[in-house]
């Protein structure tokens, strides 16, 4: 077994990175800097795209914002097309291990400086099965059944050809492990992602919350914290709330921000729904989560949720759709799932689950599910333990030379 205590120079590299949108890869990142920085002797050099080209180095972390136009429609996300830049910095500073969190042009910038440097060890983060969840999907509805199915078989074709030269990949649910199997990508591991239970805790609850934000001062609150965008359907969530009946008395908060937000708040206009926007502080969003009653969300391709189980960890149900990884994070007793895109079924699952007599049951449920389950110490130690060494384990029989050679370290190598 490699011994990663040694320290190392550890590489992310992702497009779905956003300063300002949240996001699971954004929390990911910011969980692993955390503690590779608290917990481990290595250092952590994150490409991420940006708004100019700049390299920050603090300490053991090395933060480099490469040039990038946001993408349309999604404008606090960005698209770096500038793989040259990238390996440019990526040969400079030589990382030991490259994380790999997207599909789209940087797996090949670090695929082309692997084979530049053979002893660097390529990790992929297969975070979701893009090829059916977002370009099947989006195909079929714009182009039709044949469509979809055709850019599908594509998008296969280049999952295949990409994934196959990383060293080790791992998916976050069976299914897309299961696809990349079928596509002979056979180095597949399951990896949990996790919630930070100190952060997100049920006591966080503040009676001040609802009426810092105008809220009716009785009444239960729904809450969903994410982009408000069409993929994660964020507006069946106003049109679920239409459903509700005037005598539950309920009123909702939209955490976050995205292409659909004026258009959501001129929907709602009239009804006790509020949009404080995108909010970065993770203890005034712990705050939120802990202070609202019922978490809502209508997310259909949903590849994990953290975002579910920091609501989980506060102490929230959780009432959302039978799609993606929600039926694996809502089990039976935390909540309710419907159909997709089925608002009136939604709003009636709202209504059970907070008129129901089990709501304090499901509210302590779900707290100990999180703790029994899901920790970012847990997400970390497998992935530095076990995964890491399994993928540079691959990488030094590509050179056996360097078997005894030093790794790690800030500066690039004579």
């Amino acid at each position: 077994m490699i011994d990663t205590s040694r320290p190392l120079l550890i590489c992310d590299l992702t497009q779905s990175y956003s300063p300002a949108g949240g996001g699971g890869i954004s929390t990911y990142l910011r969980e692993k800097r955390d503690h590779i920085l608290a917990r481990t002797p290595h250092s952590l050099l994150q490409i991420v795209p940006g708004p100019a080209d700049r390299v920050v180095v603090d300490g053991r972390h090395i933060f480099a914002e490469v040039a990038a136009d946001p993408v349309r429609g999604s404008p606090n996300y960005r698209f770096a097309l500038r793989p040259a830049h990238v390996r440019g910095l990526l040969a400079h500073y030589r990382p030991d291990v490259i994380e790999c969190l997207c599909p789209w042009v940087l797996p090949w910038a670090a695929i082309h400086h692997r084979r530049a440097f053979p002893a660097t060890a390529l990790v992929a983060g297969y975070s979701t099965d893009f090829p059916e969840a977002h370009v099947y999907r989006v195909a079929r509805a714009t182009m039709g059944e044949w469509a979809g199915r055709f850019f599908r078989w594509l998008s296969y074709g280049y999952t295949e050809v990409t994934f196959r030269e990383f060293d080790h990949v791992y998916t976050l649910d069976e299914p897309a492990r299961a696809a990349l199997r079928s596509r002979g990508i056979d180095r597949v591991d399951l990896l949990a992602l996790g919630v930070d239970l100190d952060t997100f805790r049920p006591d966080r609850r503040d009676p001040a919350w609802r009426a810092e934000l105008g809220l009716p001062a009785t009444g239960p609150v729904l809450v969903y914290a994410g982009r408000l965008d069409n993929e994660k359907r964020a507006d069946r969530l106003v049109a679920m709330f239409r459903h509700l009946p005037a005598e539950l008395g309920a009123s909702m908060v939209l955490i976050g921000d995205g292409k659909l937000r004026p258009a959501l708040i001129e929907a709602a206009a009239g009804l006790p729904i509020v949009f404080p926007g995108f909010e970065a502080d993770r203890a005034r969003l712990a705050r939120a989560l802990a202070s609202a009653d019922l978490y809502v969300s209508a997310m259909a391709d949903e590849t994990f949720g953290i975002s579910v189980l920091e609501a989980q960890a506060s102490g929230l149900p959780v009432v959302g759709v039978a799609s993606g990884a929600m039926p694996a994070r809502v089990p039976p007793g935390l909540g309710l799932l419907g159909p997709v895109d089925d608002v009136a079924a939604m709003a009636r699952n709202v209504v059970a689950v907070l008129t129901g007599d089990e709501r304090g049951a499901m509210a302590a449920a779900a707290r100990a599910h999180v703790e029994a389950q899901f920790s970012w110490t847990a997400t970390f130690d497998r992935l530095l333990g076990e995964l890491y060494p399994q993928a540079i384990a691959r990488a030094r029989l590509r050179r056996p030379s360097t078997l005894s050679a030093p790794i790690g370290g800030l500066s690039p190598a004579a």
